[in-house]
């Protein structure tokens, strides 16, 4: 019986990854949709259980906070200071959940080679602390990330420079930013009293903002130009070592999703499959 269980268990595992990756790579917009819901209210659910209430109320503020900046991105016309105000925001999500990633993952590691009791915190405790600060850097970095990458696609097609197509509706003047739709302050009858803010020129020669593009690549999950779709190369772009890990932790976030959100589907489908065949 308990093999019988084994099997099943391994299984659906694998029936269920296949289903995932064809899901994703036809269905990306409603694998999205349904992986973020999923994320958003699955740990919400097990939080009022466990009466989790610290976690409780960092989840209402932040999604109070995403949900206002959410709304400016969907409203029409775009107001001209929406899309800086987009990226500011979920650049500074990225960087807060990046340092708490960090910070809990270096409390976990001391706490294994002892150096609490220096302190003398207990081991219990300083793991608890560590978990936590870990998840939570996790946790809301997943959902930063994927809410702009939605905020990301709804702005640039509002402001014309992208479509469903891939092709842009409306030609790009050399001085405008594709990502924010802002005047580009270029070195030419540039005012001294005004800080000049550094652009950047992609491979396929067009320029952004330098905050823009970033925010773009990193934050909005995106690896092509905003306008012509061509492939950026994040390697080149992110020539600082000191860099290139926000990179990596993005592509970690992609990871903890699954664990989240499907994981726990799939163990409630494999007793489901169990408790049918009377294997209990």
């Amino acid at each position: 019986m308990h093999m019988e269980m084994v099997l099943i268990l391994f299984s659906t595992l694998i029936v269920a990854q296949v289903l995932l990756v064809k899901w994703k790579k036809h269905y990306y917009k409603s694998f999205q949709a349904v992986t973020l819901v999923g994320m958003w209210l699955i740990p919400l659910y097990f939080n009022i259980k466990l009466q989790f209430w610290r976690m409780l109320s960092t989840w209402t503020l932040f999604s109070t906070l995403t949900g206002f900046i959410v709304y400016k991105s969907t409203r029409q016309p775009l107001s001209l200071t929406t899309p800086r105000l987009v990226y500011k925001w979920f650049l500074l999500v990225h960087k807060v959940t990046y340092a708490l990633g960090i910070a809990g993952y270096m409390v976990v590691c001391l706490t294994l080679l002892g150096v609490n009791l220096m302190f003398r915190i207990r081991p219990d405790t300083a793991m608890e602390v560590g978990v936590t600060i870990l998840f939570y850097g996790l946790y809301f970095g997943v959902l930063g990330r994927d809410f702009a990458e939605i905020c990301a696609d709804k702005i640039a097609s509002k402001l014309g420079y992208t479509s469903k197509g891939g092709l842009p509706s409306r030609s790009l003047d050399y001085n405008i930013c594709a990502v924010c739709g802002l005047e580009l302050a270029l070195q030419q009858g540039h005012d001294d009293d005004d800080p000049l803010e550094k652009t950047y020129k992609l491979s396929c020669g067009h320029l952004f903002h330098e905050f823009c593009i970033r925010g773009w690549c990193i934050v909005g999950k995106k690896q092509t130009c905003p306008y012509c779709k061509e492939k950026v190369d994040l390697k080149r772009m992110f020539c600082n070592p000191w860099e290139r890990p926000h990179v990596l932790f993005g592509q970690l976030l992609d990871w903890i999703r699954y664990l989240v959100v499907w994981q726990p589907i799939i163990i409630v489908v494999v007793q489901i499959i169990i408790y049918l065949l009377g294997l209990e």
